[in-house]
């Protein structure tokens, strides 16, 4: 319960001083959106990081030299836990934003700060409203963001993965972007396990290397989807192992 206590009270006063932090913000966007959006994601990485630290996190990280460092990319990873966002968060390049579902967008600070990093909403149950979500991804990617997706559309609390959304890989088919699949372990053991409380624990995060589709025929891409799946749940299976040790 203490480690709840210590992460609820970093974020409300984060939430305080984002009521002076945000309308510098608001105001560095008027002069330079990008500069406001670097503002942002330097300021939330740091406070993720302090919620890392507060719930004792412990997170193994493979992999980073396999993202770009030139170039906005499309990181698609598996979903167990909120602490997923968390942990990539604090790993991925400034000019980053990840798909969250709709209701984020009613929590008043933290959807200005979304908006701010260029996070797009989603609404999975509204096609045409889903549609708009995809293609303002593919307009932020164009215009140099990275962006973060869960293809499983939801958190899975069973062993493996869920299904995954074929239509999220269109955010890199139309922007040309590259695919870097993103793997995490044992971060639904940080809450969703004990809840209400946190518990110390060692995670896993892996970065694999970047796959491309714009030298892929029609046929190749469709298989992309099964092809990341496949990729991420053998990953997160060897990285098990590296749990025990």
């Amino acid at each position: 319960m203490i480690r709840l206590l210590l992460v609820a009270i970093w974020i409300i006063i984060f939430c305080i001083l984002s009521l002076i932090l945000l309308p510098i913000g608001f105001i560095i966007t008027k002069i330079n959106r990008s500069a406001s959006q670097k503002y942002a994601a330097a300021l939330v990485k740091f406070v993720l990081k302090g919620i890392l630290f507060l719930s004792g996190t412990k997170v193994i990280v493979k992999g980073l030299e396999n993202i770009p460092k030139d170039e906005a990319v499309l990181f698609v990873g598996n979903h167990r836990s909120y602490f997923d966002v968390v942990v990539a968060y604090t790993l991925v390049p400034l000019k980053t934003g990840f798909v969250a579902k709709k209701e984020m967008n009613r929590l008043p600070i933290i959807r200005q700060w979304m908006r701010m990093l260029r996070c797009p909403f989603l609404d999975r149950d509204n096609i045409k409203e889903g549609l708009k979500t995809i293609l303002r991804g593919i307009e932020y990617i164009k215009d140099g963001t990275s962006i973060v997706i869960f293809p499983e559309g939801t958190r899975n609390t069973g062993d493996g993965m869920l299904e995954f959304h074929a239509g999220s890989f269109k955010l890199s088919e139309k922007s040309g972007c590259k695919i870097i699949p993103m793997v995490q372990n044992n971060t639904d053991e940080i809450f969703e396990k004990h809840v209400p409380f946190i518990k110390r624990t060692k995670t896993i995060i892996e970065f694999l290397p970047a796959i491309d589709l714009n030298n892929m025929t029609r046929d190749e891409k469709k298989e992309v989807p099964a092809k990341v799946k496949s990729l991420i749940l053998e990953t997160y299976n060897n990285n098990k192992t590296l749990l025990n040790n």
